[in-house]
C-alpha cells in the first residue's frame, strides 16, 4: 500500500476500527451494463490504498455466511432457488431473472459472501474486538424474505442485525442514507421494537421502490420505530443535512441505541444517473461524520457501516467510500487531498472520454441552517411531515426546534 501522505498519521488509539475486504466480493456481478458494477468497490480500495488510508489496517477476510445465518431473514426456499437459478432457465421466479435482479453465475456463493462480510464487521464489534467495523460490499436493503429486488438478492444488512440482537445487542438503531427507501430492512423488522429503522431518501412519488413516507411508523407494538423522512427531488447538501439533523438525532437520543448501523449508498450524488438528488462527496463526508459523532454520543461509539447504491462509477463512488473508510479509521482526508496519479491514469483508462476530479472534493459548501420550526425551505414541508407523525410516539414535541 503507498505511503500515507494524505491522511492522519494513524488510527485513534481510543477506537479500534475494522475494514472487511476480499477481491472475490467483486464476484457479485450482475453483469453486461447493469448499472451495479462491482468496479466501484475495486477502485475505492484502490483509492484509499494509494491515499495511505489503509496503511497498517489489517483487512478482514470475510467466510461467506451458511444457510442458517442467510435463513434469518429469508426462506428456505428462496435460497434454493437462488442457488438453482443459474441452470433452470428463464422461468427462475422470486424475482429473479428481471432487468434489475439478473442471474449470474456462481450467484448464491456471491450474495453469501457478502452477507458473510456484513457478519464479520458484526462479530468484530460484538466481541469487542473494536468499536467501528466497515463493508462496503454490503448494503443490499432492498432483498425481501422471498424475493430479489433493486439489485439486490440476500439482505446482508438485515441479516448482520438479526445476528446482532441475539449476540449481545437488544437496542439498535439502523440508518439509511440511500437514495432509495431502506424498504427490505424496515419490512424484516417493522415489528419489532428493539431495532429503529430510518431511512432518508428521495419522495417515493418520484422514486422506485414507491416506499417510505412518513406515516410507515412500525408495526403493533413496534410504533415509531420506522422512521421515514421523504426528501423533494433537488435536495442539495444543505437542505438534506439540514432534514437530517431535525430529526434524526432528537429520535436516537429518545430511542438509546447500543449500536448505530448505517447503510451509506451515495446514488444521492447529484450526478448519479438513477436518481434526482443534488448532494455532492463533500455533503456524504458530512454525512460520514454526523454518524461518526451520533454513534459516540448515542450508541457508546459502536458504528457498523455498510456501503450501497451508488452508479457514477468512476467520479463519484470511490471518492465518496474512500471518504467513509477514512472517517471509520479516524483518518479523515483533506477534501482538497489530491487524486494519485496512478490512480487517476488507471481510473481514466477505463472512460477516457468522462474527465476525472482532480481532488477529494466537488468544491461545494456543506453548511446548513438548523431547523428553526418554521417552514422556509423545500426540504422542511418533509421535515415536518415526518416531526408529526413520529416525534409524539417518542415523547418528542413536533413543532419545538429543541427536541
Amino acid at each position: 500500500m503507498g505511503a500515507n501522505t494524505a491522511a492522519s498519521p494513524a488510527v485513534s488509539t481510543a477506537v479500534k476500527a475494522a475494514v472487511v475486504w476480499d477481491e472475490a466480493f467483486l464476484g457479485y456481478d450482475l453483469g453486461g451494463d447493469h448499472p451495479l458494477n462491482p468496479v466501484r468497490l475495486d477502485l475505492t480500495v484502490r483509492l484509499a490504498a494509494e491515499l495511505g488510508v489503509l496503511d497498517g489496517v489489517e483487512l478482514v477476510r470475510p467466510a461467506r455466511a451458511d444457510d442458517a445465518e442467510i435463513e434469518r431473514v429469508h426462506e428456505p426456499g428462496y435460497l434454493s432457488a437462488v442457488r438453482a437459478a443459474p441452470s433452470a432457465g428463464w422461468d427462475v421466479g422470486h424475482g429473479l431473472g428481471t432487468p434489475d435482479n439478473p442471474v449470474f453465475d456462481r450467484m448464491h456463493e456471491a450474495s453469501a459472501l457478502v452477507v458473510g462480510g456484513s457478519l464479520a464487521a458484526a462479530r468484530a464489534i460484538a466481541s469487542g474486538a473494536v468499536d467501528r467495523a466497515v463493508n462496503i460490499a454490503g448494503g443490499l436493503h432492498h432483498a425481501m424474505r422471498d424475493h430479489a429486488a433493486g439489485f439486490c438478492v440476500y439482505n446482508d444488512c438485515a441479516v448482520a442485525i438479526s445476528w446482532l440482537l441475539d449476540n449481545g445487542f437488544d437496542r439498535i438503531a439502523y440508518i439509511d442514507t440511500d437514495v432509495h427507501h431502506g424498504d427490505g430492512v424496515q419490512a424484516a423488522f417493522y415489528d419489532d421494537p428493539r431495532v429503529l429503522t430510518v431511512s432518508l431518501h428521495q419522495h417515493p412519488l418520484s422514486l422506485w421502490p414507491g416506499t417510505g413516507r412518513p406515516a410507515e411508523l412500525g408495526g403493533p407494538g413496534a410504533e415509531g420505530t420506522a422512521v421515514n423522512l421523504a426528501l423533494p427531488p433537488g435536495t442539495s447538501d444543505r437542505g438534506w443535512l439540514r432534514a437530517f439533523h431535525a430529526v434524526v438525532p432528537s429520535v436516537l437520543k429518545a430511542f438509546r441505541p447500543q449500536l448505530l448501523v448505517t447503510q451509506c449508498g451515495v446514488d444521492t450524488h447529484r450526478e448519479d444517473p438513477l436518481a434526482d438528488l443534488s448532494l455532492t462527496v463533500d455533503g456524504h463526508r458530512a454525512i460520514y461524520r454526523a454518524l461518526r459523532e451520533l454513534a459516540a454520543t448515542t450508541a457508546g461509539g459502536r458504528w457498523l457501516a455498510l456501503g450501497g447504491g451508488g452508479y457514477e462509477l468512476l467520479r463519484v463512488v470511490p471518492r465518496s467510500w474512500t471518504h467513509l473508510l477514512a472517517t471509520v479509521l479516524d483518518r479523515d482526508l483533506d477534501p482538497e487531498t489530491p487524486l494519485p496519479a496512478g490512480w487517476v491514469a488507471r481510473t481514466s483508462a477505463l472512460a477516457p472520454h468522462r474527465p476525472l476530479p482532480a481532488s477529494m472534493t466537488d468544491g461545494a459548501d456543506v453548511a446548513h441552517e438548523p431547523w428553526g420550526g418554521v417552514t422556509s425551505q423545500p426540504v422542511d414541508t418533509a421535515v415536518l411531515e415526518t416531526r408529526r407523525a413520529l416525534f409524539p410516539l417518542h415523547g418528542l414535541d413536533p413543532e419545538d426546534p429543541r427536541d
